[in-house]
């Protein structure tokens, strides 16, 4: 009888292990014919001296306004000008607030909703200390013929380059929308999370207007080389922002007496801050595989090698082990649940004076669905010390998702797959903040993507040190957002 089980058994997991095989072979990416990319004129010189010109510009913005150099935004407005004179003859230029700018192409179509194209003028500044650490200087815009190096060289006058270099080369060849196209450039991205900045200046002037944006495209994803022995190989991993998680950070204090350190209670206000930071980072929020999660792990799996497949094709029934498992890494924790990040603490001015009041801030990226007030009951909850103070200090709500069968969505996949067949398109979530989220009240279908091919690697020089582009990935990007306008401002 023993005997007869095994054998069943075996038999049962024969029969398991072919139908996996079987379902692992089909599992392949869904064929979309989309044809080749027709060819597009670009001015690639043109374009890479002018994105150096734009970084050699310092326009860089700070959370207070009154150290912003505005006259370098005017420096780099006049630049735009001179560089593009067909955009500046035949768009109307507006400027909001102190340095954000509305350029309006009319189309032959006013009953059609626009498009609109975003980017910001802003950049970070150079840490102090660290401009002898650069290559080249971090405002040169040095082109050595293999990178363009400098601040904003990928966040994200590069962005803002290509689309002006779009428009300027298909007014050179006379082509003309039909629905409007609006070019708007904000000029503090970098440093409003939350307030009266230059991307929400600009939305309610449109909205004032009674506009409605048809689609938006912002910075966000890019094109990463994919290429692991044995498991993805000389694929392009085409990642379009769809949502962006929230921003918020909270000061949580405690009051205590305070006095002098030689009579000290149990626990100082310190202390007692301490066991608060254990309760917050010892209950981390909830892990959830939210939909894109699923399409982005569905559609990398079915361009994985086919011993991989027979693994990735059976990814709805290990959802649970999957969740688990990339809670346990922080670049995968983030993409599932809010983010808590303990980055600053205060106590006593002094080292021999007991803190009278004790404070720590934290910081959350708030998952879309998770809002500011949920965060704060969530705290509240989890901190067994009940008299604590919350105060926010800066806040943004979590975006809405943008719909990935919306018309918008469908032409960028297409322009990505005819440029390269190799190329994985997936959704995905933006973890830092945009100008994009601000355009919600007139817009519902908002997508984070610059087209620029740049390793991983590469990436991490944003906002640091050594920032840099290569300058083969210039002239597709400007050729992409030519397509782009084309298609995207037709009627369909």
């Amino acid at each position: 009888m023993n005997k007869k089980i095994k054998l069943a058994a075996l038999g049962v997991a024969g029969v398991a292990a072919g139908i996996n095989a079987i379902r692992a072979a089909k599992f392949v990416p869904e064929k979309k014919d989309y044809g080749d990319a027709p060819a597009e004129n670009v001015n690639a010189q043109r374009a890479m001296d002018n994105l150096s010109a734009a970084i050699s510009i310092p326009t860089v913005s700070y959370p207070e306004k009154e150290k912003v150099d505005f006259s370098q935004f005017e420096k780099f407005h006049k630049f735009l000008e001179e560089a593009y004179p067909l955009i500046h003859k035949n768009l109307t230029k507006e400027v909001v607030l102190e340095a954000s700018l509305i350029y309006k192409w009319e189309g032959s179509r006013s009953d059609l909703d626009p498009i609109a194209l975003l980017a910001h003028q802003d950049v970070v500044p150079i840490s102090a200390g660290t401009e002898g650490d650069w290559t080249h200087p971090p405002f040169s815009g040095e082109n050595d013929g293999e990178f363009i190096w400098g601040r904003g060289a990928l966040d994200m006058k590069n962005h803002l380059i290509a689309v002006m270099e779009a428009v300027e080369t298909l007014l050179e060849e006379g082509f003309k929308p039909e629905r409007d196209v609006y070019l708007l450039f904000g000029q503090d991205e970098e440093v409003v999370a939350s307030g009266n900045g230059g991307a929400k200046n600009i939305m309610e002037t449109l909205k004032a207007r009674g506009i409605h944006l048809d689609s938006i495209i912002d910075e966000g994803g890019a094109i990463i080389p994919l290429n692991v022995k044995g498991v993805i190989e000389n694929k392009d991993l085409i990642g379009v922002g769809i949502a962006e998680k929230g921003y918020l950070d909270l000061e949580i204090s405690v009051s205590a007496k305070g006095g002098h350190s030689s009579q000290p209670p149990v626990h100082s206000a310190l202390g007692q801050l301490a066991e608060i930071i254990r309760d917050i980072e010892g209950h981390q929020f909830k892990a959830d595989l939210m939909p894109f999660v699923s399409d982005l792990f569905s559609n990398l799996g079915r361009s994985c090698t086919y011993p991989v497949r027979l693994v990735t094709c059976n990814l709805p029934y290990l959802k649970p082990l999957l969740r688990k498992g990339m809670t346990v890494l922080p670049f995968t924790a983030c993409l599932v649940r809010t983010t808590t990040a303990v980055t600053m603490a205060e106590g006593s001015p002094a080292a021999n004076v007991l803190p009278q009041k004790a404070s720590v801030v934290v910081n959350f990226r708030q998952m879309p669905g998770t809002t500011v007030d949920d965060v704060i009951a969530h705290v509240r909850k989890v901190c067994r010390n009940k008299n604590i103070e919350i105060k926010v200090l800066k806040a943004k709500e979590a975006s809405k998702f943008s719909p990935t069968d919306s018309r918008a969505f469908k032409i960028i996949e297409e322009l990505c797959v005819q440029e390269n067949k190799n190329s994985v398109v997936a959704p995905y979530l933006v973890m830092g903040g945009t100008d994009a989220c601000y355009y919600e009240p007139i817009c519902e279908n908002i997508f984070r993507y610059s087209p620029y091919k740049v390793s991983v690697e590469l990436l991490r020089c944003t906002h640091a040190t050594n920032e840099r582009i290569p300058v083969s990935a210039i002239e597709p990007a400007v050729a992409f957002f030519k397509r782009y306008i084309k298609k995207a401002s037709a009627e369909k």
